[in-house]
């Protein structure tokens, strides 16, 4: 599909310009030139200033708050490099909004992901690169290539260097690590990074009554005398988060932890994690962080810059991909 790197044209939203210009500097590439603005009346406005006729374009755009301006960012811009005559239109979305629309979940109500899809295709892009997609299925929404990759990559490098190996039991020769999962849906996940760090896992068992709201009921697993650390692919209200943190300081944990993929951090979310029990909040530059956030010393940010490029790389050198996707 991609003829080589001489034939390739980076260009990116507003979401996430710095993300962007770390990728094209993993690749020894130019960040291509692209106006991106708004019309007196706050239509976005697009003009593609370099030639792209018969190039490979990537996109990077995540669709994070204000995600409908930089959806249509995204949109816009696929459908100009398409009318520009771009030999092929992939999407760069590290962060997917409205993934968690992803089903029917009450009568009478979209399935807003895959209206994404739908729209996302309609634009002219003719493959997709993502990460942590909140849910699996919204691959098959697309009718073409969709490699949904993993954050897991970077934050358990980040782990065993500043976590891993300072938790460890010299009497039983364990970690002392255990991975919590804030509710079911997240299990396989945390048994994936348990595999990697050696850890044993549990599970919150909570109860929601509404969007944003969750109530935790229990946790099921050891984690008393545990280091302990919740993982999630998205932080957002910091709602379940902090309950969790909370509910396994409660029953014992000694230190709590916390990775995310995407710092979506909506409205007082900073407020509740500064109060919560965790000391360490890792995520990734998935989703740019608002200003309190970058000022709270509780959280990390570690690049999946490198992550992103290797990919773009090896799609372009027709290499395979999947030793880039956990075992």
């Amino acid at each position: 599909m991609y003829k080589s790197f001489d034939n390739i044209r980076i260009f990116s939203g507003n979401a996430n310009r710095p993300l962007a210009e770390n990728i094209c500097k993993y690749l020894n590439l130019p960040l291509c030139q692209a106006e991106v603005g708004r019309f007196a009346d706050g239509e976005v406005n697009v003009k593609i200033l370099d030639n792209i006729r018969n190039r490979d374009v990537f996109i990077i755009q995540s669709t994070c708050p204000p995600v409908n301006d930089h959806l249509m960012e995204l949109l816009i811009m696929c459908d100009a490099a398409r009318r520009a005559s771009a030999a092929s239109i992939t999407a760069v979305i590290p962060y997917y909004g409205y993934a968690r629309q992803d089903r029917k979940a009450a009568p009478r109500t979209p399935i807003t992901a895959k209206l994404v899809a739908d729209l996302i295709q309609g634009a002219g892009a003719r493959r997709m690169i993502s990460i942590d997609l909140h849910a699996n299925q919204i691959q098959g929404f697309f009718n073409f290539a969709v490699d949904n990759l993993y954050g897991e990559k970077v934050l358990v490098s980040f782990l065993k260097e500043h976590l891993w190996k300072f938790c460890y039991d010299p009497q039983t020769q364990k970690s002392t690590i255990v991975m919590v999962s804030p509710d079911t849906g997240g299990a396989e996940r945390t048994r994936m990074f348990a595999r990697q760090l050696d850890a044993s896992i549990a599970i919150i068992d909570k109860r929601r009554p509404e969007a944003n709201i969750s109530e935790v009921m229990n946790v099921v697993g050891e984690v008393n005398g545990k280091d302990a650390v919740i993982l999630d692919d998205m932080v957002d209200t910091a709602g379940s988060l902090t309950k969790a943190a909370t509910a396994i300081h409660k029953f014992g944990a000694r230190k709590v932890w916390a990775c995310a993929t995407h710092p979506v951090l909506s409205g007082n979310a900073i407020e509740r994690i500064e109060k919560s029990p965790i000391e360490r909040l890792i995520v990734t530059d998935t989703v740019p962080l608002r200003e309190d956030a970058r000022n709270c010393k509780k959280i990390v940010v570690v690049s999946v810059a490198q992550l992103l490029a290797e990919v773009i790389r090896r799609l372009v050198t027709n290499e395979s991909i999947s030793e880039l996707f956990p075992l």
